[in-house]
């Protein structure tokens, strides 16, 4: 490691993927070369950065700002939940939490996100307002209609869509930092780690709580559930990013076990389970049904595998983590392949509607992204490259994400006639 960074000392990027790959071996070896370039201001930089991580495990000093910030984000995010109660409309109904999903959670994100990434300009809040607030009024504008295909996903597809403009304001609207959109990808991964754990907790206090009243014929489960239980299960991602951004000890250990446990369990479990289908004569090319449970497990895999690498740790079974996301990529490719044969055969032989073509989009855009994650993945198990190559691959293809989601959101609306 060493002799690496004495070729790259001047090569920021290099340093980076360097670092990325090794943390700890890094900085064994940056202790040793320091002396030898102490005086570049790039050394000094590393030297501060190095001696600072070293107390990324300790918990931060407990601020009261940042608990008010929680809670306003909080009380922001409950109040959205419950808008349509709170005033006693009930025109809304279905297509409220339908067209609303992705800004009722994620704008108590943004909030917070905006307080502890010191997003102070008027400027960027500005545009980090209008990011959320343009989306919200064009799809509660549009026409509320369960039969429309073209309506639907892009329904669906909005809070998508907000979760892209939401990692701009995590990154701190910095669009050419491929190192911050690695560092969202993990935080995604740990924000699911932790908000499971809070949910069990809230689901272990609910059902004492709702016990300890029955028992003096206090009957409250109608009211907890519908007040404190729903809006403690839209503020659970908020909470977890303040116990993220606060306890980092507490994620960097859980985090990183469950994504080594998941990926051998998930590989197993597509293996036996692609043996199953030829066996149970279901196939998903006359099974519809198959077919969506198909890109439901390849959205899931594909969202373990990208976990798993932003979590892989430098451990002593890093190696067989590293060949089992190999495997595991490969297995999906497969997945990826039949399902996509059978979207183009359903195409030619029932003709293009809007679900067809967004699935077959999807599809392709998944596939192109396996067949590069698998091409670093044999990299580094058989080429020696870094592990930090496969993540800056993952980080530059989430552009065309947004890219997609926006594109099904305000375009197919229209290209469709909202049918």
């Amino acid at each position: 490691m060493k002799d690496k960074i004495k070729e790259n000392r001047n090569h920021p990027e290099e340093l980076e993927r360097l670092y990325r790959s090794d943390r700890n071996l890094f900085a064994s070896g940056f202790e040793e070369v320091y002396p030898d370039f102490e005086n570049s201001e790039l050394a000094n930089f590393w030297k501060i950065r190095l001696a600072f991580n070293q107390s990324d495990g300790k918990t931060k000093s407990f601020q009261w700002s940042d608990i008010i910030i929680l809670v306003a984000a909080c009380l922001f995010t409950s109040f959205l939940i419950k808008y349509p109660a709170i005033f006693n409309n009930d025109t809304f109904g279905y297509f409220y939490y339908l067209k609303n999903a992705g800004l009722i959670v994620l704008s108590g994100l943004s909030i917070f996100a905006i307080w502890t990434n010191k997003i102070y300009s008027n400027k960027n809040i500005a545009f980090i307002a209008l990011a959320f607030l343009v989306p919200a009024i064009y799809v509660n504008l549009l026409p509320s209609d369960k039969n429309s295909q073209s309506l639907n996903l892009a329904f669906i597809h909005l809070p998508l869509f907000l979760w892209c403009i939401y990692g701009l304001v995590y990154t701190g609207l910095d669009l050419k930092d491929k190192g911050k959109r690695i560092e969202y990808i993990k935080y995604n991964g740990d924000v699911l780690v932790i908000g499971a754990l809070i949910l069990i907790a809230g689901g272990i206090l609910t059902g004492i709580t709702i016990g300890l009243f029955s028992a003096i014929d206090l009957h409250i489960e109608h009211f907890y559930m519908d007040y404190v239980a729903i809006c403690g299960l839209v503020s659970a991602p908020v909470v977890a990013s303040y116990i993220i951004q606060n306890y980092p000890a507490l994620t960097n250990k859980f985090a990183p076990v469950i994504a080594n446990i998941f990926s051998p369990l998930v590989l197993i479990t597509l293996v036996i389970y692609l043996i199953t289908i030829p066996v149970s004569g279901k196939n998903p090319y006359c099974n519809r049904d198959i077919l969506i449970i198909f890109n439901l497990m390849l959205l899931g895999v594909m969202g373990i595998i990208i976990f798993s690498i932003s979590e892989t740790s430098q451990n002593k079974t890093i190696r067989f983590n590293q060949i089992i996301l190999f495997i595991l990529s490969i297995v999906t490719i497969i997945i990826d392949a039949v399902a996509l044969s059978a979207i183009v055969y359903r195409l030619f032989a029932l003709g293009i509607t809007p679900n067809r073509l967004v699935v077959l989009i999807s599809n392709l855009l998944i596939f192109v992204n396996l067949i590069m994650i698998m091409t670093d993945l044999y990299k580094i198990n058989f080429r020696k490259a870094e592990i930090g190559k496969v993540e800056l691959t993952i980080a530059k293809y989430l552009p065309l994400y947004l890219i997609y989601t926006f594109i099904i959101v305000f375009s197919f609306p229209l290209i469709f006639g909202m049918k």
